[in-house]
């Protein structure tokens, strides 16, 4: 059974940094697509970055500039890089995956519970 587990969130005051880590495990074959998605409280949930297996990242709008993600193949592992947070980054960041489960079965998209990013001074 694969799961996603989110870490690293926390409170920050609004300039400072956070490393949100996200850790896939479970027997699968393949990870694709990794991601970061945040949910602040009634608004939809938004894209805040992407990155495929092999080749660039994608950011939002809002994020290009100050957040960095990145991904380790070999730990199975994507990571999400926030500087100078600001008070509406403030967000339950959800982390994502698109998985193969078994080389004959499809890929579907997995997500980890959240980890909370509160910025306010």
């Amino acid at each position: 059974q694969v799961q996603l587990v989110e870490s690293g969130g926390g409170l920050v005051q609004p300039g400072g940094s956070l490393r949100l880590s996200c850790a896939a495990s479970g027997t699968f074959f393949s990870i694709y697509t990794m991601g970061w998605y945040r949910q602040a409280p009634e608004k939809q949930r938004e894209m805040v970055a992407t990155i495929p297996s092999g080749g660039a990242p994608n950011y939002a709008d809002n994020a290009k500039g100050r957040f960095t993600i990145s991904r380790d193949n070999a730990k199975n592992m994507t990571y999400l890089q926030m500087n100078s947070l600001k008070p509406e980054d403030t967000a339950v960041y959800l982390c994502t995956a698109n998985i193969r489960a078994t080389r004959y079965l499809s890929i579907n998209t997995y997500w980890g519970l959240g980890t909370q990013v509160t910025v306010s001074s």
